[in-house]
């Protein structure tokens, strides 16, 4: 069973022919896809998506370069939005992207911080995004530390010291097609200290589609090149690097 950790099926490249990209995700043994809400807009396609689609699940947040159109939205909306329904099993697509700025860094802290909050009292995991910011995003976490918070670190380039410092708040990394470019030297080096306890696998789908797909559109079925890669710089089978990756979705997420 593979899993897709994180894709964006209400990308309009994706949600037009979703058919055809799930019927070709599960060709590849895809058993389990997870859509990433990045908006309100965003969030309305995924519940759609996930109550079509059996084997697909949704999240709820606000990605860091919405933040600025989404000041309303804090713990107690983003509690409100959850509600119970059971097909949504994570917070986020949270954190904080400095290397664009599309939203003034004191409101995606701000925001960053209401949605850990409400991760914690829905007992959900956050899934992070953390672009040229390290430092703010651990110190954020660490804050939490004593709650316990179930982190996901999603598309996963930072150095290799700030995995080890993820790591020992228990956080689990996502690694995506990045890791297959030929100039990622250093994060595939990082890759191979990570516990394969802690290891995910995603595609961020439509984007970064992995090598020999650099330059086409992403889709879920890519994530095969993604799990050779790993197994590869793991030095173990692409069988074995399978059950890891989904296991550990399993244990995080809670899925049954």
């Amino acid at each position: 069973m593979i899993v897709d950790s994180h894709c964006h099926l209400d990308h309009s490249h994706l949600y037009e022919k979703l058919d055809e990209v799930v019927n070709r995700a599960q060709s590849i043994g895809i058993k389990i896809l997870l859509t990433i809400s990045t908006s309100l807009k965003s969030f309305e396609i995924v519940k759609t998506i996930t109550s079509k689609y059996e084997n697909i699940y949704g999240t709820l947040g606000i990605h860091p370069h919405e933040t600025k159109d989404h000041v309303n939205v804090d713990k107690k909306k983003l509690q409100e939005l959850k509600g119970r329904n059971k097909k949504i099993i994570g917070i986020g697509e949270t954190g904080l992207d400095y290397y664009y700025q599309n939203s003034d860094k004191l409101i995606q802290k701000k925001k960053f911080i209401e949605h850990i909050e409400a991760a914690i009292d829905l007992n959900l995991p956050i899934i992070v995004h953390s672009r040229d910011a390290e430092i703010d995003t651990f110190n954020i976490l660490n804050d939490f530390s004593s709650k316990n918070p179930k982190i996901l670190m999603h598309c996963f380039t930072g150095s290799s010291n700030f995995s080890k410092k993820l790591l020992d708040l228990g956080a689990y990394i996502s690694l995506s097609g990045i890791i297959t470019f030929k100039n990622s030297i250093e994060l595939q080096e990082t890759a191979s200290l990570i516990p394969v306890d802690r290891l995910l696998i995603e595609t961020d789908s439509p984007f970064l589609a992995p090598e020999p797909k650099r330059g086409s559109m992403n889709e879920p079925s890519f994530i095969k090149y993604t799990a050779q890669k790993l197994a590869e710089i793991k030095d173990i089978s692409y069988d074995d690097l399978i059950v890891y990756t989904s296991n550990n979705f399993i244990k995080l997420f809670s899925i049954n």
